[in-house]
């Protein structure tokens, strides 16, 4: 695991000495993810530096240091990630006559595109990576992620050079990097509370999309770089319709257990020591379960618990260890720990992020951290087994308006939303006796989200609306228009006749990649920690999406073949029970401990004098949100977030700063 960062100058004029300073200061800005070893590569004519921070995983030796040459010289390589299936690509490049120096999968990685290309070595390859690839024939440079979107890549033109790294921080490191907020992104954050690929904060960078090649040339211009992908989520759910997996359950377990028996095997090939992240839940008590078939000695697990019963799994999490017989560790969080960390999170996250259990994540992370440098996790089971409770409530709005014609819905759902927020029903400052007004308010929440379901176009659309803090973000951040994503692009969904297919392909694509696997990238990096996700393995994935509904969605709520599997390691009356989030009390912490932070942060007259959000809106919502009239935690926590990262990466002058 490793951060790279690299340039590639359109005018050939920096000198070596210049290149190889800049790509430093680049890699030396996410030396988190990678203490173990840095280096840089540079070859000034061409106007290319490529550089990496490296957390030494396989092959601890200098034969696995980056950036690498490839034995023919032709190719210099940096990546970040692992491929798990190396040792037996390694076999085949050997057979073909491919010597090798060391044991790292970067060196087998280099051997498979001599032989077989960038694009077919990628395909051939089982695992997570972001990778730069100068060609020094072609003089191209190809920058590459994995099919999942597991590892991070951000790549944009600055005055004619490309500037690329695994985090924004890399970027931002550079001299010609410019700050500009896109505006129009900072609407969808708070919409959604993630910045969907492939944009981002900024207006001049971009996201690699996952599975993405980009190739470009010193003279490739910004607006002619187009990424392809060489596999999408998309072409896989609609090919899981095609063919769907035509078994019974039991023969749908035993091949989802053969599956995950490998991809669990092959994540637990380290140089070093290793562990699982165990919530209690199905999905990491699943791996967890595999990884100890697997292992002669006890696994370490890793739990956080917290005092209040209804956010605590730290329960659940250790009757499984007990049962399976792994080392396990578990650490009781109080809400000042937590509460310490928030002005820490827009170092960590260097993107505006409001997913809330960021903060658990981290503070996980860092325990595991104590005694392990790898940890297998459960992410993913629930986009890929449909086990989240927004599904089954998406599919019964969906059948429960399908009927209606679109622009009778859309009047509808205006009506119902104008009618939500007219005074006599939600006015937070009237005192007309509690009961009554508390029955009002709750009348004017439940309005205002049904008006909002009812506008969603097909079952994606129903999801779209689910998901969504706030339903007019223009309203936060005037004058902005939001851009299509996956969630609201119909050209982008799966061509599919089954609803739970295309909500699932969609949340894939998004949610998945955007929102879980970044919360859990940066939160581990930040203690250079690799993470490992088994169920992300793609051909589970594509298995996945080859399942019937009924082998998805049972009786008993989602991720029922996922249970199966479960259920012959670890008895059901231990995993069995409601689905949980990894959340914290947000809205008692604002109206309390974190008051002062947050009055700071929504000050009328800064927003003002920024000028980027609405003050009036802003204050408007907070009002709401202490008077109890609106539940605004998830959009008051996307707000504070973006304030709180302007206020950390800001310039006295207002500009967004080169670096922390």
């Amino acid at each position: 695991m490793c951060g790279i960062a690299g340039i590639l100058g359109a005018d050939g004029k920096a000198s070596s000495d210049a290149l190889r300073d800049a790509v430093t200061a680049m890699t030396d800005a996410i030396a988190h993810r990678g203490p173990d070893d840095s280096g840089a590569w540079v070859d000034a004519p061409a106007g290319v530096a490529l550089g990496q921070r490296r957390l030494s995983i396989i092959d601890l030796s200098a034969a696995g240091h980056q950036p690498m040459l490839s034995a023919d010289g032709r190719f210099v390589l940096i990546f970040n990630g692992e491929i798990y299936n190396f040792q037996e690509l390694r076999a085949e490049l050997e057979a073909r006559g491919h010597p090798f120096r060391g044991h790292s999968d970067t060196e087998v990685l280099l051997a498979g595109i001599c032989e077989w290309g960038v694009e077919e070595t990628l395909r051939r390859s089982n695992g997570m990576l972001a990778i730069a690839l100068w060609d020094r024939q072609a003089r191209t440079l190809t920058l590459a992620r994995d099919r999942l979107g597991k590892k991070p890549l951000y790549y944009g033109w600055f005055g004619g050079t490309l500037l690329f790294g695994s985090e924004m921080k890399a970027l931002m490191a550079h001299p010609r990097f410019e700050g500009e907020i896109d505006r129009d992104a900072l609407a969808l954050f708070v919409q959604y509370s993630w910045l969907p690929s492939p944009y981002s904060i900024f207006r001049r960078v971009r996201k690699l999309p996952p599975a993405g090649l980009l190739v470009v040339g010193a003279g490739t211009a910004a607006e002619d770089a187009q990424p392809t992908v060489y596999w999408s989520a998309r072409e896989a759910a609609e090919r899981g319709r095609r063919q769907p997996f035509a078994g019974s359950l039991a023969e749908a377990t035993d091949a989802l257990e053969d599956l995950l028996r490998d991809a669990v095997s092959r994540r637990m090939i380290a140089d070093v020591d290793l562990g699982a992240m165990l919530s209690g839940g199905v999905d990491s008590s699943t791996v967890v379960a595999l990884m100890q078939a697997h292992s002669e000695r006890p696994v370490k697990t890793f739990c956080i618990g917290f005092h209040e019963p209804k956010y605590n799994e730290a329960t659940h999490a250790s009757a499984v260890a007990a049962h399976l017989g792994t080392d396990h560790t578990e650490l009781y969080v109080g809400p000042q720990e937590s509460l310490d960390l928030i002005p820490r999170l827009p170092e960590l996250y260097d993107e505006p992020f409001a997913d809330p259990s960021q903060i658990p994540t981290f503070i996980v992370s860092r325990l595991a951290r104590t005694q392990v440098t790898v940890a297998l996790t459960g992410d993913g089971g629930d986009e890929l087994f449909a086990g989240y409770n927004i599904y089954p409530r998406c599919l019964k709005q969906w059948e429960r308006w399908r009927g209606v014609p679109p622009g009778l819905r859309r009047g509808l759902a205006g009506w119902m939303r104008s009618a939500a927020r007219t005074p006599w029903i939600a006015d937070p400052d009237d005192h007309d006796g509690e009961p009554r007004r508390g029955r009002r308010q709750k009348f004017a929440a439940k309005l205002a989200k049904r008006a909002a379901l009812m506008r969603g176009d097909g079952p994606v659309g129903v999801l779209a609306e689910k998901r969504a803090n706030w339903d007019r973000p223009e309203e936060f951040v005037p004058g902005t228009r939001l851009p299509p994503v996956v969630l609201t692009d119909p050209a982008r969904w799966a061509n599919v006749d089954d609803p739970l297919q295309s909500m699932l392909q969609a949340d894939i694509e998004g949610y998945l990649t955007d929102d879980i696997l970044v919360k859990v990238d940066r939160a581990s990096m930040a203690v250079a920690l690799e993470v490992r996700c088994p169920l992300l393995d793609w051909r589970i994935a594509e298995f996945a999406l080859s399942l019937p509904t009924a082998m998805r969605m049972g009786r008993g709520g989602g991720k029922l073949v996922l249970r199966e599997v479960l259920a012959r390691h670890v008895p059901k009356a231990l995993t069995e029970r409601p689905k949980a989030g990894f959340g914290l009390p947000i809205t008692l912490w604002v109206r309390g401990p974190l008051r002062d932070w947050v009055e700071s942060l929504l000050d009328e007259r800064s927003l003002r004098e920024d000028g980027i959000l609405s003050a009036l809106a802003v204050r408007r919502m907070w009002r709401e949100h202490l008077s109890g009239s609106h539940n605004h935690e998830q959009l008051l926590w996307s707000i504070l977030m973006f304030q709180a990262w302007h206020a950390h990466w800001r310039t006295p002058a207002g500009q967004l700063r080169a670096a922390s």
